[in-house]
């Protein structure tokens, strides 16, 4: 069983949110001789957030984003692993003490319109979690803190008579996040939180997030494969494939110089803000591979365009380059030019 990083004293705090060596496996279907197969959605994931820092993990669909970040919220029992929170274990807590710390981390999905309930009205909807948590008993006092959330998120305070049906989704996504700010938490995972919504609402949604966090001192762990987004709003990236990191550091380093050849197919794809900029591509062939069962060695060897043969039998491990900020999943120390 993993045990908790010791804390480095003298240096910073503790990291806000710490998850070690975290695994979340599902049973597929019957392979024959009373064998199932195992989906790998999450495999040995490790990974620190600090107070008031985002941390963005990013990857294409499939690769065990959305798995991670429910079961780092406890939506879903790890398989192996560990989540601390704020100095605590969260599967070793009672119910009772689950309940407590719950409203420190709260959760802001994909679809805004399917998270809300459609017979509730925005009022109760929002003041919800302030009776779950008994933060306010009052009636004056819950139409008071209402009133205050939808304000931080630029709604209008008639907008608590009304129901979700009636907004727009850039709107329904300002009151999942009113929600979320409701008991005061110091950590919010955002799944996803923008890529259902319009470009120029995107951009809206993630400015009112970074003003939030400012402002709240709050931490973010922010679920995208949008990577346009995530530079504009993240301190930190992890980038994910098939289930494992394989590269995390800070943002800078990563978009100016990716070190996996993932991480650098991945942001050779966002799309230049100068539509004259001249982008080299890199179209990875082949597809990816199934979680149930992945290749031996490094993951992405199969579509990797600089594979040799220590790849297919020697899975990488995360490792620091040198005095940069980051880590990198990959047996070459420099990536080459592609031809």
């Amino acid at each position: 069983m993993p045990s908790r990083p010791a804390p480095v004293t003298g240096v910073k705090p503790p990291p806000l949110l710490e998850v070690v060596s975290l695994k979340k496996y599902f049973s597929g279907a019957w392979v024959g001789f009373g064998r199932r197969a195992v989906v790998h959605a999450v495999d040995d994931v490790s990974f620190t957030v600090d107070h008031g820092e985002t941390l963005s993990i990013v990857g294409e669909s499939g690769c065990g984003k959305s798995t991670l970040g429910r079961t780092v919220l406890g939506l879903m029992a790890p398989t192996e692993g560990a989540v601390w929170f704020a100095g605590q274990r969260l599967d070793k807590l009672t119910s009772s003490q689950l309940r407590q710390i719950r409203r420190q981390f709260q959760v802001v999905f994909q679809d805004p319109l399917s998270s809300l309930s459609p017979r509730m009205r925005v009022r109760e909807i929002i003041a919800e979690p302030l009776l779950n948590f008994r933060t306010a008993k009052r009636r004056s006092d819950i139409d008071a803190r209402v009133a205050d959330l939808l304000d931080m998120v630029s709604m209008p305070p008639d907008s608590m008579r009304r129901y979700p049906y009636e907004f727009s989704g850039g709107q329904r996504q300002r009151i999942c996040i009113a929600r979320a700010l409701a008991p005061s938490p110091r950590l919010i995972v955002c799944d996803e939180a923008v890529s259902a919504l319009d470009v120029s609402v995107k951009a809206q949604i993630v400015n009112l997030l970074s003003r939030l966090q400012k402002k709240l001192d709050m931490s973010l762990l922010f679920i995208s494969h949008d990577l346009a987004i995530v530079e504009h709003l993240t301190h930190r990236v992890a980038v994910m494939y098939l289930g494992v990191i394989v590269e995390i550091g800070d943002r800078d380093p990563i978009f100016s110089r990716p070190r996996h050849p993932y991480t650098r197919a991945l942001i050779s794809s966002v799309p230049a803000a100068n539509p004259d900029a001249i982008i080299k591509r890199i179209v990875l062939s082949g597809e990816v591979p199934s979680p149930i069962d992945p290749p031996k060695g490094c993951r992405f060897h199969t579509r990797c365009p600089f594979v040799f043969d220590r790849c297919r039998v020697e899975q990488p491990v995360l490792r620091q380059l040198g005095s940069e900020h980051r880590s990198v999943a990959c047996h070459l120390d420099e990536l080459p030019d592609l031809e």
